[in-house]
């Protein structure tokens, strides 16, 4: 019973309903290594972040340890740490969007229970970038945190489409402060094109939208298929975001043969800089982006290249290779 326990993982997810993005992101590579280990999902039963309901996922997660296996913290629930003192655990850290809370009180706490408390008291620690790593160490010194990308879900494959230069359908994935929708939205006026946003909007957005007469549809909740669907179906994937952890889009764009356009900085320079397989811009600079969209839609030699470079560049995110980094962190905790 104790090699069975030993030889298992126990992965501890936050509650569906905080967002689907790291629960999508972490199946991917899980689905990999339950073919060879014994895995147990949980979902912890909260999703709300309150005291009590912090408390609540702590408690669980307590009562659902496992003593002589791994515990791993996929995202976000860093402070579910607190219940795995005395077993092996692992928590991967996607980004440190938290601190950014002006809010002194709220930055305080969570600068506490879900950062510096949760760094120390975890076995092992992972990034999903090196721009994340980097940001801890301004929170924590310590040497051993690793860095194991994302993965790319294999149901991203390529799909031929001729580019639609008279009206191209240009796709954003999410909707938060940090995907720069207002700015996109602004680089947009007056260009022929059709956009489609995946996420909840906001009525300022809607506002937005409407002024600078965006053509423009919204959908939100799909499934994993109907995502995948609304990257077969578009010409440009926008992903001119001003703050990430890691950042899909540009790599899920990648993989189906679009062409991308996204921000000149990390972690994104990181994702696909070297390969060369995306248009940068400035994020903060409407202009940028306008002229980003113009040199993608007129410019097809530049474009076919950055499309052929985006097949490239997805290897490296290989949903096997990213279950066997995992699979190697996890035999130096058991052996």
């Amino acid at each position: 019973m104790q090699e069975e326990q030993k030889n298992k993982i126990t992965y501890f997810h936050r509650h569906p309903k905080a967002g689907f993005s790291m629960g999508k992101v972490s199946q991917t590579y899980i689905q990999e290594i339950e073919k060879k280990w014994n895995v147990r999902q949980l979902y912890v039963p909260c999703y709300r972040a309150t005291p009590a309901n912090c408390f609540r996922n702590i408690a669980f997660i307590f009562l659902n340890r496992n003593k002589n296996g791994i515990n791993h913290i996929t995202g976000d629930i860093h402070y579910g740490i607190l219940a795995l003192i005395g077993c092996k655990s692992v928590l991967t850290v996607h980004d440190t969007c938290g601190m950014e809370n002006k809010n002194p009180i709220k930055k305080f706490l969570l600068s506490l229970l879900w950062y510096k408390i949760p760094l120390f008291l975890a076995t092992k620690i992972v990034c999903i970038s090196e721009k994340t790593r980097n940001d801890l160490l301004k929170i924590i010194n310590r040497k051993d945190i690793s860095v194991i990308y994302n993965a790319v879900d294999p149901l991203f494959l390529p799909v031929q489409r001729e580019f639609n230069k008279k009206t191209p359908i240009v796709l954003i994935i999410g909707t938060g402060w940090n995907k720069n929708l207002s700015n996109t939205v602004l680089a947009l006026c007056n260009i022929a094109c059709h956009l489609r946003i995946i996420g909840r909007l906001s009525s300022e957005q809607k506002i937005l939208l409407e002024k600078n007469n965006i053509d423009y549809s919204n959908q939100c909740n799909l499934t994993d298929l109907e995502i995948v669907k609304e990257y077969n179906n578009c010409d440009i994937v926008s992903f001119c975001s001003v703050f990430e952890g890691f950042g899909m889009p540009p790599i899920e764009g990648n993989a189906v043969g679009r062409a991308v356009l996204t921000s000149k900085i990390e972690p994104m320079l990181e994702v696909v800089g070297d390969s060369d397989s995306a248009l940068f811009i400035d994020p903060k600079d409407a202009n940028s982006i306008r002229e980003g969209f113009l040199t993608i839609i007129h410019d097809d030699l530049l474009r076919s290249k950055r499309i052929q470079n985006g097949y490239k560049n997805t290897e490296r995110f290989n949903a096997k290779n990213i279950a066997n980094k995992y699979v190697e962190l996890y035999n130096i905790l058991l052996y």
